[in-house]
């Protein structure tokens, strides 16, 4: 009997020794530097990283979002990321930062969710329309016209977006709580997968003509390829 307690004991902390490393657990020193070098790297978080004796001021640093960006496309807007792709010395930290260049009358952050991150968002300048929609439950819509200085919060998950209403360039900057949070644009999933979703599945999902949702996706491939 003591044995199959003893059993029973080990298989649960050994279940849940598993759940505590399927955690991202808090940083055991000051920062992991990443690197792309397989060679020299350790891996942390989905990431190489070097030597912290090794670490410099560049690592933590990226210069230029003072700079207007070129917002000549099909939505009117730019996205620039500083997230640990630009500054190695983000990996672990959890946060990562955003500059949104939007065109006069129409700019557009299209509909879009992050699956890993929450969002906060201030207006630099210019006047920007920007919402929400909440989970099945209700689908509501929470939405606000931003002046400069005004700040909004996306809530993780949630599908959002911005708007340009006035005749000036907007620009904003937000802040999300990690590292690389991922981006979904729901046109671009639903419409640009590859492959392709099945026509049959959008028709009866969208209500749509069939013919219209195969011109929606050759548009939309084309874009994402």
């Amino acid at each position: 009997m003591k044995g199959v307690q003893f059993l029973i004991a080990f298989v649960l902390l050994a279940l849940a020794s598993k759940l505590v490393s399927a955690l991202d657990p808090n940083p055991l020193q000051d920062f992991y530097v990443a690197i792309n070098d397989t060679k020299e790297g350790v891996p942390v978080n989905g990431k190489l990283c070097k030597d912290p004796k090794l670490a410099t001021a560049e690592d933590f640093f990226l210069p230029g979002l003072n700079i207007p960006r070129n917002t000549s496309n099909q939505v009117g807007s730019m996205i620039t990321p500083a997230n640990v792709q630009q500054i190695p010395g983000l990996n672990t930290l959890g946060i990562s930062l955003v500059r949104i260049d939007y065109t006069p009358y129409g700019g557009l952050n299209p509909p879009h969710t992050y699956p890993r991150a929450i969002e906060i968002l201030v207006v630099g300048e210019g006047t920007l329309s920007v919402g929400f929609v909440t989970s099945k439950m209700d689908n509501r819509l929470f939405t606000k016209v931003l002046y400069p200085e005004d700040v909004f919060v996306f809530p993780e998950g949630m599908i959002h977006f911005q708007f340009n209403i006035e005749s000036t360039n907007v620009v904003a900057f937000t802040a999300l709580n990690s590292q690389n949070p991922g981006v979904i644009t729901i046109a671009n999933a639903v419409f640009g997968s590859d492959p392709t979703i099945n026509p049959d599945v959008l028709t009866k999902a969208l209500q749509l003509d069939q013919n219209i949702i195969k011109q929606l996706q050759s548009r939309f491939w084309w874009d994402n390829n």
